[in-house]
């Protein structure tokens, strides 16, 4: 079961991630209310899903490749690694001064909204990236005589990460004043090395098991 905690972690890092999506979710819950914002991420969760498909079709062609889980291992890690060195050393940029009042939204706006936030989080291929490497250390993670377990691992993922952002969307005009340019580059440092290091264990993992 230790596997469930390590999805859960995974879930809730991913939710705290600073982003394009990040900013926006917070900023339509202000403007446009709850429901624009859940729609935002409606469209946001809809393509993840998309991805996520990928990243198991690229996993298990990866797999077909050996008889072990070794190289799968490897590029999820190299995955990983580099992705957190990217959170690590990047600067969020995003005007954090600005505050308007909510606006009325009607049903076409919800539609535009829907597919603002597919086409946001599918035009980042960094999102393909890292549930790649999500999905290499769930299959590290999880019995691999139960492949239902890889995919409780990564909906475990999927169901903290969209949770937390509920609860971002629900909280939005409380979390605004707290986000800081200080805070933003802490939670970039903390999730980047956090990244990094799921990357290098996953790595010295494989090499340490290998006879």
């Amino acid at each position: 079961m230790e596997y469930i905690f390590q999805a859960i972690g995974i879930g809730f890092l991913l939710s705290v991630m600073v982003g394009p999506v990040f900013f926006i979710l917070l900023e339509t819950s202000i403007t446009k209310g709850i429901r624009a914002a859940l729609v935002l991420d409606l469209g946001v969760f809809i393509s993840d899903v998309i991805y996520i498909l990928f990243a198991f079709i690229f996993a298990s062609k990866i797999k077909s490749f050996t008889n072990d889980n070794l190289l799968l291992a490897i590029v999820g890690g190299i995955l990983f690694i580099c992705y957190g060195l990217y959170t690590l050393f990047s600067k969020p940029k995003y005007d954090i001064s600005q505050n308007k009042k909510e606006a009325n939204t009607n049903k076409a706006d919800y539609v535009v909204l829907g597919i603002k936030g597919f086409m946001l989080n599918f035009a980042n291929p960094a999102v393909l990236f890292y549930w790649i490497g999500i999905i290499a250390q769930g299959n590290d993670a999880t019995d691999k005589k139960h492949p239902i377990q890889l995919v409780l691992f990564v909906t475990i993922v999927v169901l903290t990460y969209f949770g937390m952002d509920v609860l971002k969307i629900i909280g939005a005009k409380k979390l605004r004043p707290l986000v800081t340019e200080n805070l933003l580059l802490s939670l970039n440092r903390l999730i980047g090395i956090v990244f990094t290091a799921f990357g290098i264990f996953l790595l010295l993992k494989q090499i340490v098991a290998k006879p």
